[in-house]
């Protein structure tokens, strides 16, 4: 069967999944609200799991039938059940609630006698009416369907405890260069910042057991006030030390969301591969000199990282599952300890080899060892120029205010671009920007969303000029990365600051003075060639070698060759301060591989089969995922967290049909997470919603009536537009999100 069909039978399976787990959440849900009217003595006429056209039914005295079984009932006694009395319901043996799926999976409901969220005016003085109850039975009957929920999630969360549930460690695995995370203030004082091997133990006092916690609790924090980090790290003799960092969270463009800017660290375990992820790990493994993974052996691909070797260490070979060891605290069950994680195994080798291969062992998926040699590739420059932009800093890689052009990494399947961008492409320009540098390209690309932009790429040494799509986010819908193998810059970076968070001790860099145009080719430094950045780098190394052992600067001269149809050359001379001259000195090397090729490394969350822990640990899970709800919607309200966030049911199985691949247990953990939202939105003060009806009834038993039915009408249709709206946005969203794979 063709890869292709496998993985849309796949998908299709798990949206089934999501969807049946989803009916089950409001099966439990409308359950709940009708136990409660039936110990209230109300009347329930029907119970419906999904909206819109019914798709069977049933009815005690009835049976099954395909669509409603009101045609059955008229057929045989001439009338509806609906319009029956009590006794006639018995003197006919049939039941008084019909049963029935309907078509939309996108909610349900009971109706009982004398109750309509709908037709407020649909009331009743029957004896067994919604509103002949006393006020104090309809509000247990409107908050059962909530309280159900939550019950039903702190069920679930028990379960997931007792089995216990994966998910990624809370243990930094790379800080964002220029992020908040990289200037985070040392409460102890000494050295800023976070770094990677960190394990982030709380998070303003409240403890922290997975890296979704870290995420989360930035994006909910109040926009300017800081929060405070406290990590366990490995000092340099190699014991753990608690240190403690004070972190202000600024919205990360990609996301929209705040975010303190680090990523999670990586096992050494290649991952388990989707099919339009596969692309990725072909791709990185191949430019890391490794092979692809699924076609360089097909019998027997890569699956882990076993060991690395490295030569400027004595030949010493790290065994990464040692390094991966976990330990037990007594409060979380098992957790990742704050050992390097696989990339820093990685990086270390790299450095140490100072530039030379050195070889890492692999595990094939026969279990086979084998050898590759890896080639590190060169650090670059971090630079940071200050913008005007709400004080914020552009932050990009490269030498002394040189940036290298961007180059198309990858092109992903299904990509808005997949016919017209190839990987190598390198980008010359974009509308009216030439060479544009990483922020220069944002801007060009945020200005032509939902449109297209006109753009010049180098393909195979040619110039050539295409029409790229732009989608509703500003993405072109692939992968970039530096040029590296290309000589020509970008546009510089003319001011330079020491901090990435204003404009305090910009100074101008090193080739300000040069003015060069975007797309300048560096042709050779101080009289040595250059063919791409790792020899203009080894170059600067050399030619400032003496000033370096001075602490002094130095003075450069540089061939470089203009963008222009005569292709001039020329000598320049630039002026390279004593702080950069130490800069590009201290600068070192890094792994050819990627974290995109390895499995997050993961923690367990799990009780250890104590029921009583699993509890406590259900309970407080719940009330978490209670607040953070409420957090979320404040936040909206505030502004940190944008609307275009919020999922409605189609989002929701999409994002659900991508844990199912996770296991069991997380689809379990995910559902117990919907539980907790249906049941606080349900609690909402909205009309139609069961907050909006517990409104009502503590107004009825404060005033002794209901309210009018003008003021319940005209709520109703405020309510409807409300969630009408509501609804449609977030069904907008969630289908942009499908196709722009969001």
């Amino acid at each position: 069967m063709p890869h292709a069909t496998m993985e849309i039978l796949t998908n299709g399976w798990n949206v089934l999944v999501i969807l049946l787990g989803f009916g089950v959440l409001i099966f439990i849900h409308e359950l709940g609200h009708f136990m409660a009217a039936r110990w209230a003595g109300i009347r329930c006429e029907s119970f419906s799991v999904g909206m819109g056209p019914v798709l069977g039914a049933w009815r005690s005295g009835i049976g099954w039938r395909a669509g409603s079984t009101d045609p059955a009932t008229i057929a045989r006694f001439g009338k509806p059940a609906i319009e029956m009395t009590d006794e006639e319901l018995a003197r006919n043996g049939i039941g008084e609630t019909e049963w029935s799926l309907r078509a939309l999976p996108l909610g349900g409901y009971v109706r009982m006698l004398g109750q309509d969220d709908l037709d407020p005016a649909k009331v009743s003085e029957a004896r067994r009416s919604f509103q002949r109850a006393p006020v104090w039975k309809r509000m247990i009957v409107v908050t059962a369907g909530v309280t159900c929920n939550l019950f039903l999630a702190i069920a679930l969360f028990v379960f997931t405890f007792m089995v216990g549930v994966r998910f990624e460690a809370p243990v930094v695995g790379s800080v964002v260069p220029g992020s908040p995370a990289s200037a985070a203030e040392a409460a102890e004082g000494g050295m800023a910042g976070l770094k990677a091997g960190d394990a982030i133990t709380a998070i303003d006092g409240e403890p922290v057991l997975t890296f979704a916690d870290i995420q989360i609790a930035g994006a909910m924090a109040r926009p300017g006030d800081a929060l405070t980090i406290d990590v366990q790290r490995v000092d340099e003799t190699g014991l753990a030390v608690a240190r403690t960092f004070r972190i202000v969270p600024r919205k990360d463009p990609a996301t929209g969301l705040l975010a303190i800017g680090i990523e999670p660290a990586m096992s050494g375990v290649i991952g388990a591969v989707r099919g339009e992820e596969r692309e990725i790990f072909d791709s990185t493994m191949s430019s890391a000199g490794l092979g692809p993974v699924f076609t360089g052996t097909k019998s027997d691909p890569l699956r882990s990282l076993t060991e690395v070797i490295e030569p400027a260490a004595g030949n010493r070979a790290r065994d990464v599952r040692s390094v991966m060891q976990q330990y037990l605290p007594a409060s979380s069950g098992e957790r990742v300890s704050n050992s390097p994680s696989v990339m820093m195994l990685l990086s270390e080798a790299a450095e140490r080899a100072a530039g030379a291969p050195f070889d890492t062992q692999w595990t094939t998926a026969s279990g086979a060892i084998v050898t590759r040699k890896l080639q590190p590739v060169p650090e670059l420059q971090l630079m940071v120029t200050p913008t005007t932009v709400d004080n914020d800093a552009e932050i990009d890689k490269g030498l002394l205010g040189l940036v290298p052009l961007i180059r198309v990494d990858r092109v992903p399947a299904g990509s808005v671009n997949d016919a017209t961008l190839r990987a190598g492409d390198v980008l010359l320009r974009a509308a009216d920007v030439d060479g544009p540098r990483l922020s220069q390209l944002r801007a060009v690309l945020a200005s032509h969303t939902s449109g297209n932009v006109d753009i010049v790429v180098l393909r195979d040494g040619e110039p050539t000029r295409l029409t790229a799509r732009v989608d509703r986010s500003g993405r072109i819908g692939v992968v970039i990365g530096p040029a590296l193998n290309n000589p020509a810059t970008a546009g510089t970076m003319n001011r330079l600051a020491t901090e990435a968070t204003g404009t305090d001790g910009a100074r101008p860099s090193a080739v300000a003075a040069l003015q060069l145009l975007p797309r300048t080719v560096v042709r050779s430094v101080a009289g040595t060639p250059v063919t791409d950045w790792t020899t203009m780098r080894a170059a600067l190394l050399v030619a400032t070698k003496d000033a370096a052992a001075r602490g002094e600067g130095a003075s450069v001269t540089m061939d470089i060759e203009a963008p222009t149809p005569a292709h001039e050359r020329s000598q320049v001379v630039i002026a390279i301060a004593k702080d950069d001259v130490l800069a590009i000195h201290a600068l070192g090397w890094d792994s050819p591989v990627t974290a995109a090729i390895f499995d997050p490394l993961m923690t367990r969350l799990t009780a250890n089969g104590n029921p009583i822990t699993a509890v406590r640990m259900g309970f407080h899970q719940t009330k978490t995922m209670v607040v953070m709800t409420y957090l979320t919607l404040d936040r909206i309200f505030r502004g940190s967290v944008g609307v275009e966030q919020l999922r409605g049911p189609v989002g929701i199985v999409h994002l659900g049909s991508r844990v199912v691949d996770r296991g069991v247990m997380y689809l379990v953990f995910f559902l117990a997470m919907i539980s907790v939202n249906l049941a606080v939105l349900n609690f909402l003060p909205l009309p139609i919603v069961d907050g909006g009806l517990l409104l009502y009834l503590i107004y009825e038993h404060i005033t002794g009536r209901a309210p009018s039915l003008k003021f319940q009408n005209a709520a109703t249709m405020v309510g409807l537009l409300l969630l009408g709206s509501l609804f449609l946005f977030t069904f907008y969203n969630d289908v942009m999100r499908l196709f722009t794979g969001g």
